[in-house]
Formats: structure tokens, sequence, C-alpha cells
């Protein structure tokens, strides 16, 4: 990733964060040609090395699973809110169109899970973080299926694990531009029917003054 000093974001518990609250993204692993790439749910645990750990799964006919051998590379990438900015909103003339986003680069070697009780914990895992977010429900938990519904489905799928070893974030926020037209387009976002815009001009306004 293209990373400019003024757009590198570094603080840890700001980039887990992002990768918790967006949890769903993209696996790329290198493939025959082109990559492998799979759209999915991870578990984040920020306690485990370095830089944490991700967890997932994928259907076992999904071939990319057999690259996870614990030293072939793979890149896990996540996406905050991004949004447009018109050169209009700016106090300086003569400017032109640009977009903010947030993204993150979270990069190790996965390698399969063996154990049927780190599988489990996975799934549950994952089920009680969404779980977690829907109001006036009782979480729905693994326990609810049958044993022989459960390994039906156990025998379906394959599990991972991947320590993070390297781990970027870019939070692009006109953080190049002048001070009154980074709040002039902060301004201009806020007033749009957007929740991705306006996500954007919120984290505009927490950056320090220009």
């Amino acid at each position: 990733m293209y990373l400019p000093k003024l757009f590198v974001t570094d603080d840890l518990a700001l980039l887990h964060d992002l990768i918790a609250g967006r949890a769903f993204g993209l696996l790329i692993v290198p493939g025959e040609g082109i990559p492998d790439v799979a759209h999915i749910p991870f578990v984040l645990d920020r306690g485990e090395g370095k830089h944490g750990r991700l967890r997932g799964h994928f259907a076992r006919p999904n071939p990319i699973w057999r690259a996870f051998d614990g030293r072939t590379e793979a890149l896990a990438v996540f996406a905050g809110p991004d949004t447009y900015i018109s050169p209009d909103w700016y106090a300086t003339p003569h400017q032109v169109p640009t977009w903010n986003y947030i993204a993150i680069h979270a990069s190790g070697r996965p390698r399969v899970m063996a154990d049927d009780g780190d599988v489990r914990r996975l799934l549950e895992d994952l089920s009680a973080e969404s779980e977690s977010r829907l109001p006036g429900k009782k979480p729905w938990t693994v326990d609810k299926l049958p044993a022989e519904v459960y390994a039906r489905m156990r025998q379906g799928i394959v599990a991972f694990e991947m320590p993070i070893e390297r781990i970027e974030g870019k939070w692009k926020l006109s953080q190049n531009r002048a001070e009154a037209d980074r709040q002039g387009a902060a301004a201009a976002l806020e007033t749009l029917d957007d929740p991705n815009a306006r996500a954007v001009a919120r984290m505009m306004r927490l950056l320090p003054k220009a």
C-alpha cells in the first residue's frame, strides 16, 4: 500500500478498533497467475503476539485454504469509511477532487486449525461478536444446533488462524490540506445524508490542527 508519511497511522489500538468494527474483509493469497481472494468475516484476537491474530473459516470446497501451510504469506484488507471530496468545499481556489478513506493491511502466514475445540471456539466467537450488535434479542449460539447438525456443518468448513506479522494503517483525511480547507470539507460532509461521509467528517474533526 502506498503510504505517504502524512497518512500513516501506527496506533495499534486504533488499528485494532477499526478491524473489530469492520471485521468483514478481504483475504488475498498468492495463486497460480493471479492471487486468490476471499471475502470473509474475521475474528481479531488483540492480545495474541506483537500485532494480534486473525481467525476465520471457509467452505471446504473453496481451494484457497490449501495454501495455508504456515509458510505462505497472505494479506488481509479492511476498509473503513470513505467518501468523495469536492474542491468546491475548500477555501483555497483552483483545486481538484479527491477521495478520503481509511484502510488497513494486515499480513501473516495462515495455517489450518486442526483442533476441533479451536474450531468450535472460532465459530462461537464469530457469532458472539455479531449477535452482540443486535439489540432486543437473545443471542444465537452454536449450542442451539443439535449435535448431528453441528457435526455435518463442521465437516463442511476449514478454519484457520493468521498471526499478524505486519500491519499498516492509512488514514487519508486531508492532512495535506490547509486547516481551512479541511474544516470546510468536513463541514460539507456533515450535511450529506450519507453515513460514510459523516463518519469521514468525524475522523477529520479529530485530527490535530494543521
